[in-house]
């Protein structure tokens, strides 16, 4: 099951639908998962546990070297509805809805004295796992799938937080590797049950 099966628009329309995602890649997944021998599978599954290495590390910097310049960052409200209501996210509200710049941005407020609520800063960890890939109509992209838990704690003696979350991503062939072009995630809960999101995932 996708991402976006139950109720949910597909990906691509839910970033024309965003308020900074009118340039972002309408490229959408074709076919059956690819199998997990491919060679493009091996070299997505290789490029997320780098991601999540350097997210955890928050080698916030670098990372922002992995996302193509028309990168889509969106974290989509789920709210909880009626079983065959038609819809599992708030039309036009959203956790995350980035591009590359306002990405940027905030990772420079990060090295500024001014991001207090990453002062004293978050211990992470991102837990990355059922890697599926997709096809494309277009060689230069594939679509993959992914499950996400982060584990953060801050300071002494405030309680541990965890998200877990589905994620489609899709990465762009550039050169010899691949970048993030497109990112939707979905939390597995309509209430995220931390004190704020100043981290990626």
């Amino acid at each position: 099951m996708s991402l976006t099966s139950r109720g949910t628009p597909p990906v691509g329309e839910l970033s024309a639908r965003s308020v900074l995602g009118g340039d972002a890649s309408r490229v959408q997944r074709t076919g059956r998962p690819l199998p997990f021998g491919d060679e493009r599978h091996l070299q997505a599954h290789e490029w997320l546990v780098d991601e999540s290495y350097l997210l955890s590390a928050q080698k916030y910097e670098e990372w922002l070297d992995l996302l193509t310049e028309d990168v889509h960052y969106l974290m989509p409200v789920r709210v909880t509805t009626a079983l065959g209501s038609g819809f599992d996210t708030s039309p036009g509200m959203a956790h995350f809805d980035e591009d590359k710049y306002s990405l940027s941005r905030r990772v420079a407020r990060f090295l500024t004295e001014h991001a207090w609520t990453e002062d004293p800063p978050s211990r992470l960890r991102h837990y990355v796992t059922n890697v599926r890939t997709f096809a494309t109509d277009d060689p230069e992209h594939i679509v993959v799938e992914s499950a996400i838990l982060l584990f953060r704690s801050r300071g002494d003696v405030q309680e541990s937080a965890l998200v877990s979350a589905g994620r489609e991503d899709l990465l762009r062939a550039d050169g010899d590797g691949r970048r993030l072009a497109r990112r939707t995630i979905m939390a597995d809960e309509s209430v995220i049950r931390m004190q704020n999101l100043a981290i990626f995932l």
